[in-house]
Parts: structure tokens; sequence; C-alpha cells
């Protein structure tokens, strides 16, 4: 137990090494002064502890966890937040009708009554980190298995819940290198935030998929929230007497502008990499799971995209999930291509050769490879057929809500004598009701859901086809798939109460028993694809027991990667807790003769304007206030920076993340990763990754010359 904790605490107080670079890593705030020698070098002007203190005001409480999916920063003393565009998407989309389209045609309140509260958005400060190892280790200690698990839960429940002092504090205990070590990161949560601004799509999602994970790029990805708080500046659940938050911390903003060199933090929640990633993993990622997510989120978006282009009101229903569903199906794409281009396999398989012999004069560690590529022989032949749990039967929006709607009501008939129980329910039940029908669409989720079928019978051999599948098939076989499931999806639109929403209130109203609910042709389709059940029925133990024995062997091997590095300063993959990385602005050649910029400018927008094109097309604003020069104090050299790269070490979470110079300074937000470094998440490669951020003068431009919002402006120190 000990000598785990002082190794890892050796490793990450020795000086530098080559092992990382200065740009890779996604460092933990409360041991950033182990890097700091090496960022004064590269240009850091200001002290470890004005980076993050537990004690005092520190950088780390004017950075957000936004909506636990994104990052955000404060840039005012009255709880101004700064964010993407496409982290602000949902809220903007969601305060979209036809008649008052912000989303297509951008909205800045001009006071605090115009602002727009967002049910159920919220942020969390990070109020301290606290290295809790010794105190799980004592606890784990000689356990193995489901039992060594079920004694993490029950310690991280138990300090969890002593650090949870407030109704508004929340307390989690996360593990790092693989369960080598533990944090516990301490927050407080405010509930109230209200949209306050954001551009229009045209400018916020310029480029749209096109122009999405590529450099050189012109997206102002951004959008304006705020943090209320009740009586006495605490957390408070949404009150119209709740007043603008008032910080710890907040940013001030540079308008000086970025130069090639110039020193960069990136200070975020990234969400997850798992660069200790085996071989064996790669190989399974490449060949099995990324193409079959890639074909069934493209059979999603197309379905989605054919409906979406016919009506406004369809397109505002799907915009979010569209936006979302389309960033990741172009990632995966691009991460198969690079991992493949830059031979990340065949480098993990030599660093794995390197490891087999260190590890055999290691007792510990001794045929650890060889054990990972016992377990994923096991996984292998499965691989495509578990990707379609989540990615497949669970795409068409009805299944997911009838599995909770038809769980929860047969819960609730079981239990019809409780009535605050009874009660609890259905409220619960009512709230999905809504959320479900407001991006319900027929003809778009039934030739989705057919699709999908159709196409799991051509992807996956006949004989490991699960039971309830090949009943379908033998009912309703017409010859060939697409029409043998077409068939099916018709039969359950007419006969199923939980797909046609107002068939379902009308379900939901009948007070309906459990065994009426069992029998509902749709929940039986649905309880057939729950991934547990599903998983139970067909593979047995075969997942469970992979995922045990995985965890195990990571947790071996990066204890033996960090004793095979001693001496050497290591970081931990991300697990959505906040990060410091840092590096410097930089350019980079993607190719033989072509090297690109640091920046682009506004000219670049103009050269890619497309009139009325769904990408491509600009407010007659943009194009007005471009044809005058009107650039104001944010201009430099007759035009106008609108995005920066740089090679700071950033994955998904981190958008919205300020980028921040060697002052401490507000100078971009980061929103993207370049296409050639797609493998970051698995693979660092020093020569091609990059962060795309958006330069701040382009968002206060667009705020200020194109949005007339002075009052924000206002608010800002901005720092000439």
């Amino acid at each position: 137990m000990k000598k785990i904790v002082y190794l890892l605490l050796l490793v990450m107080t020795f000086s530098f090494s080559s092992s990382v670079k200065a740009d890779e890593g996604m460092w933990i705030p409360m041991l950033i002064g182990k890097n700091y020698e090496q960022m004064k070098k590269q240009g850091f002007k200001l002290t470890a502890k004005d980076l993050y203190n537990a004690n005092a005001s520190s950088m780390k409480d004017a950075i957000v966890h936004f909506g636990g999916f994104c990052t955000g920063e404060i840039v005012s003393d009255k709880g101004l937040i700064f964010t993407n565009h496409h982290c602000g998407y949902d809220a903007i989309a969601s305060n979209s009708t036809a008649q008052n389209n912000i989303l297509d045609n951008g909205f800045y309140a001009k006071n605090y009554g115009e602002e727009k509260p967002v049910e159920g958005l919220f942020v969390r400060f990070l109020l301290k980190m606290e290295d809790v190892t010794e105190q799980v280790n004592a606890a784990t200690k000689g356990l193995t298995g489901a039992a060594k698990e079920a004694k993490l839960n029950e310690v991280f429940a138990a300090i969890s819940k002593t650090a949870s002092t407030g109704p508004n504090i929340e307390a989690n205990v996360k593990d790092f290198f693989k369960a080598n070590q533990f944090i516990l990161c301490v927050y407080e949560r405010f509930d109230d935030i209200r949209l306050v601004g954001a551009p229009p799509q045209n400018i916020g999602k310029f480029g749209g998929d096109t122009d999405n994970w590529e450099w050189p790029r012109q997206t102002g990805d951004f959008s304006v929230f705020r943090v209320y708080a009740g009586k006495g500046n605490v957390s408070a659940k949404y009150n119209v007497n709740n007043t603008p938050y008032k910080p710890k911390k907040f940013l001030p903003v540079s308008i000086k502008g970025v130069k090639k060199g110039d020193f960069s933090i990136v200070y975020g929640y990234p969400g997850r990499t798992d660069r200790y990633l085996t071989s064996y993993g790669v190989d399974l990622a490449t060949e099995k799971v990324n193409p079959t997510i890639v074909k069934l989120r493209d059979i999603r978006l197309k379905s989605w995209k054919e409906d979406m282009n016919k009506s406004v009101d369809t397109r505002l229903k799907l915009s979010s999930k569209y936006a979302s569903i389309a960033n990741y199906w172009k990632y995966f794409i691009g991460q198969t291509e690079q991992l493949k281009r830059l031979k990340v396999a065949e480098s993990k398989r030599n660093e794995e050769k390197a490891f087999r012999e260190w590890a055999a004069e290691k007792t510990e560690f001794a045929g650890l490879m060889d054990q990972y590529e016992e377990i994923y022989k096991t996984l292998e032949p499965i691989a495509v057929q578990r990707t379609y749990i989540n990615e497949g039967f669970l795409a068409s929006a009805w299944v997911p809500n009838a599995i909770t709607m038809g769980n929860a009501l047969i819960s609730k008939d079981q239990k019809r004598t409780d009535a605050a129980y009874v009660q609890q329910v259905e409220e619960r039940i009512n709230k999905g009701l809504s959320t479900y029908a407001t991006t319900y669409t027929e003809a778009a989720d039934k030739r989705t859901f057919a699709k999908i079928l159709a196409e799991f019978y051509n992807d996956v051999p006949v004989k490991s086809h699960p039971k309830f599948y090949t009943a379908i098939v033998e009912k309703y076989w017409t010859g060939n798939p697409e029409t043998t499931f077409q068939k099916y999806t018709d039969y359950l639109w007419e006969n199923s109460n939980f797909i046609r929403p107002e068939k379902l209130k009308a379900f939901l109203a009948s007070n309906p028993s459990a065994k009426a609910i069992e029998n509902d042709p749709g929940y039986q389709y649905a309880a057939n694809v729950n991934p547990t059940t599903y998983v139970k029925n067909n593979f047995g133990t075969i997942v469970s027991d992979f995922e045990t024995r995985k965890a195990e062997l990571d947790h071996l091997y990066l204890k033996a990667t960090l004793e095979k590095n001693k001496g050497k300063l290591i970081y931990p993959d991300a697990n959505s807790t906040m990060r410091i990385s840092y590096g410097n602005v930089q350019d980079y050649s993607p190719k033989d003769g072509i090297t690109y910029n640091v920046t682009t400018t506004i000219d670049g927008v103009m050269q890619k304007y497309i009139p009325g094109d769904s990408e491509f097309d600009l407010p007659a604003s943009l194009i007005e206030n471009y044809n005058k020069r009107n650039f104001g104090q944010y201009g430099n050299d007759g035009t106008l920076t609108v995005n920066f790269i740089t090679n700071n070490d950033i994955t998904g979470g981190n958008s919205g993340s300020p980028v921040i110079n060697g002052k401490g300074e507000l100078i971009g937000l980061a929103f993207d990763g370049n296409w050639e470094a797609m493998s970051g998440d698995i693979a660092f490669d020093k020569k091609f990754k990059r962060n795309i951020s958006v330069d701040i003068r382009y968002v206060l431009w667009c705020i200020d010359v194109l949005g007339g919002a002075k009052n924000i402006i206002n608010e800002l120190d901005i720092r000439k």
C-alpha cells in the first residue's frame, strides 16, 4: 500500500524528463507545482499557487464543469460564463421556436430580465482535491475481483459522504493510473444557469460537419451564460429573485492577440483518454468497433437530415441530437484513419515487446501481455454484435424511453399502495414523456429502426443472432432483410403503446397494469435489447469476465509502467476531473510542402461563404461589417483573427475550456482538434496534435459589433 503511494509521489516529483514532451499531458492541478519550472521555461509568468490553491482564490475558481459535459470560464464579477456554442447548443435550440428562432438568428440579452433560464443545466466549481490513496488501499487490502469492487464502492461512498458538508456540496472519489491512485474531488454545484447570448449558428457552427475536426478553421464557437445564486450568494434552484453569482475569481481578457511561440494553458475538464491501451485494444477498435459505430451513426444522421431539410420545426427538434451524433461520427472516422496512418498498433507492439523483456524478470508482471492477448480473443468474436446494443438497438428514441417508462410503470403497479412512491414515479414519467415528445419524429425514427435491424442481419452471422431477433425474422420474413424489418416496424408502430407520443400519453392515463405493459410488443422488444438483459441473455459472463479481468490487468500494467519509468514525470489518463495542459501557439506541416499558419482570419470566412448553404452561409450583418472593415478595437493589420492553434493536449470535455496566456489572461476558447491527430485519445502525436480555439477577439467582436451587446462587453476586464 505505502509502496504504491510512495512510488506515485516519486514519479510525480522528479524533474521533467524526455519521456513526456512539454506539450503532452493533462496534469492534475493540485500537483501542478511539479511542472512549474518547465512551465516557466516555456513562458508562464505567474506562480503555481495562482493556478491552484485550495485555501485561497486561484485560477481554478474561475473554471466550471459546464453541465457535466463541457468546460466554461467565469469572465466577470457577475458570474458571466463563456463556453462553446456547441456546449450551449441544446439550451439555445430548446429556447428556439419557428417564430423566435434564436438558434438561427442569434441572441444577446441586453439586461438580466432578458436572460433565459435553462432547466436542468448546472455548473460545478472545484473546491479542493485530496489524495486518499492510503485510505482506499487500506480498506481494500487483500481483496480481489467482485469483493474488491464492492469494497471500493463502499469506501468511495463513505469518503464522499464525509466530504459533502452541505446540500450543494458534491464529492466523489476518482481513480487515476488505473486504480493505482485515488483522489477525492469536492465541488459546489449551482443549478440556476441562464442563457445570456449566442451568435447565429452560421457563425457558431460555421463550416458544419465539413470543417469539423479540420484546420484551417473559421468558426465562432462560443456562447454566453450566467450563474445565479440565492440570498447570501449561495447556490439555489431557479427563482426570479435570484441574483448574479459573485465569484471568487474571474479571468481577465486580453485582446493583444497571439503569435507563434506564445505560451498557452488549457484549463478544464477533459473527458476520457486511453493512452495506455494495449495494441490488442487498438486492433479491436480499428477493425471492429469503430467501423460499426460509424456505420450505425451514419444511418441515423441520413434519416434525420432527410426530415430536418423539410421543416424548421423538425430541424429545431433534432438539431441538438444531430450535432451530438455527427460530432463523434466524424471523430470515429478520423480516429480509425489516423491510428492506421500513424501505425499506432505497431508502435504499441514494439513498446509491449520491450515491456515483456523487462517484465520477464518481475514475478508480479511476468506474462501480463500474454494475458491481455487471451482476454481479447474472447471478446473479438462478439465485438460487432456488442457494439450494436447502444449504437444500434437503442438508436431510436422510443426504445430507451420504453425501457425506462415500462420498468417504472411495472414498479408503480407493484407498489400501488405506497402513495408517496406512486406520486414520485408519476412525476418522473410525466417529465420523461414531455422530453420524449419534443424530439419524436415518426418518419425518421421508423426509417432508422428498420434500417438498423436489417443491417444487423447482414453484419452478424445467423448463428449468433439472439433468440428474440430470430423469432422476429421467422415471423415476418419476406425474402430479404430490408422488407422483413420494415414489415415488423410497421407492426410495432401500429400496435405498441410506447412509440407514438399521443398513444403513450393515453396509455399512461389508463393506469396500465404490469401485465398490460409486459404484453405490449414495443416494450417486449425494448426489454430484450436492454443492455443488461441483452448481455446476460446472449453473452453470458463473457463481457463481464472480460471487463473484470481487463481492469485487473490494466491496474497491474500501470503499476508496472510507473515502476518501469521511476524518476520520470508521468500523467494519468483524463477521467472528467479538472486538468491543466500547457504548451505554445504552434504551426504544423500536415504533408510535404505544406505548413499551416497558427491563425485564420475573417478573410477566410468570406472565402468560404456560400449564400444559402446550410454550412457556409453567413449573416448579413457580418458581411456588411466585413465590407466596411468595421473591426473596432478587435482587429489587427486590417483584418480580424478568428481561430488559432496551439499544441496543448486536450480531448472531449475540454470544449469551452479557456486558453490562457502566460499572464493568466483569457485569449481564446478551445473547441476542437485537428484531423491529422484524431488518434490523440489513444496516442499523443507531438508532430501533429493541435488544439483549435476561437480567438477571444472574434468572440468579443461578434458580441459587440454584430450583437450590439455593450452591456456584456462592459462587464469584462479587457486588457489591451
